[in-house]
C-alpha cells in the first residue's frame, strides 16, 4: 500500500555512490589500474558501472571474474583488493561529480529541520575524504560507512543503527538511495524509502523496486515529506 503524502519523517538517510555523487569514473579507473597491474585486460566503463552496489570487495571480485554474478578465489581476492585500494586512494574524488539538485536538496532538507545521515556501503577510509573533498561532509550529522558495522545494505543493520543514533523510530526515518540494496534495507528496517533513477542499480531498472517514490532529484523530496 502506497503511503499518504507528505510522509511524516524526522530525519533522512541518503546513500552516497549513485545518489549524492557520480563516482563511477574513479571506481572504474581504480578497477582498471588494478586489472592492468595484475596482467588482466581493462573492462569497459559501462560494465564496471553495473558492478557497483555491494561494496568495494564485491566490485573487485566481479572485476576479477569479469561477471556481475562471478566469484574469485580467496587468494586472488587477497592479492587484488589491496591493489585496488591503493589505486582508489589515489584517484578517489578526482573525477567524481555531484549530481544535479543534490546540494540544493540538502540545503532544503536542512532548512526544513530534517536531520541528515549518509549511509553507504563504501568503506570509511574512502567515504570521509570523498565527502570532505566534495564539500558535502558538513551537511551530515552522522555517516555510517560499509565497515562501520558487521553488516551493510541490503541488510538493515546500518539503517537501524542510524535510527538508534538519532533516537528516531524507523518509520520516521526516510532512506533515499539508487538501488535495490537501499530499498531492501529500508523495507527490512521499517523505513520509508525513495529512489533516484540516475544511479547504479547493478543494471536493473529502478521502476521495478519496492519503493514509496521515485524522485528525479533530491529537490523533489521536500514536497513529499513533512515534520511530524
Amino acid at each position: 500500500m502506497k503511503p499518504q503524502f507528505p510522509i511524516a519523517v524526522e530525519a533522512v538517510m541518503i546513500d552516497l555512490d549513485g545518489t549524492l555523487l557520480d563516482t563511477i569514473a574513479d571506481l572504474a579507473a581504480a578497477a582498471n589500474l588494478m586489472l592492468e597491474a595484475l596482467g588482466e585486460e581493462a573492462l569497459p566503463l559501462d560494465t564496471l558501472r553495473n558492478f557497483v552496489g555491494k561494496g568495494i570487495p564485491r566490485l573487485v571480485e566481479r572485476a576479477l571474474a569479469r561477471d556481475i554474478d562471478g566469484h574469485a578465489a580467496p587468494e586472488a581476492m587477497a592479492r587484488a583488493l589491496p591493489v585496488f585500494e591503493r589505486f582508489y586512494a589515489e584517484v578517489n574524488g578526482r573525477h567524481t561529480t555531484i549530481y544535479p539538485g543534490v546540494r540544493e536538496g540538502l540545503e532544503q532538507m536542512r532548512a526544513a529541520g530534517f536531520r541528515l545521515a549518509c549511509v553507504t556501503n563504501k568503506a570509511g577510509a574512502f567515504t570521509t575524504p570523498l565527502l570532505e573533498r566534495t564539500g558535502l561532509a558538513a551537511y551530515f550529522e552522522l555517516t555510517v560507512s560499509g565497515d562501520t558495522l558487521p553488516r551493510k545494505k541490503p541488510d538493515p543493520m546500518q539503517l537501524l543503527y542510524a535510527c538508534t543514533q538519532f533516537g528516531i523510530a524507523p518509520q520516521r526515518m526516510l532512506m533515499i538511495g539508487d538501488s535495490g540494496n537501499d530499498a531492501l534495507a529500508a523495507r527490512a528496517a521499517g523505513c520509508p524509502v525513495f529512489c533516484v533513477p540516475y544511479g547504479y542499480n547493478e543494471g536493473h531498472d529502478v521502476q521495478s523496486l519496492d519503493v514509496d517514490a521515485i524522485v528525479g532529484a533530491l529537490t523533489e523530496c521536500i514536497p513529499l515529506i513533512k515534520k511530524p
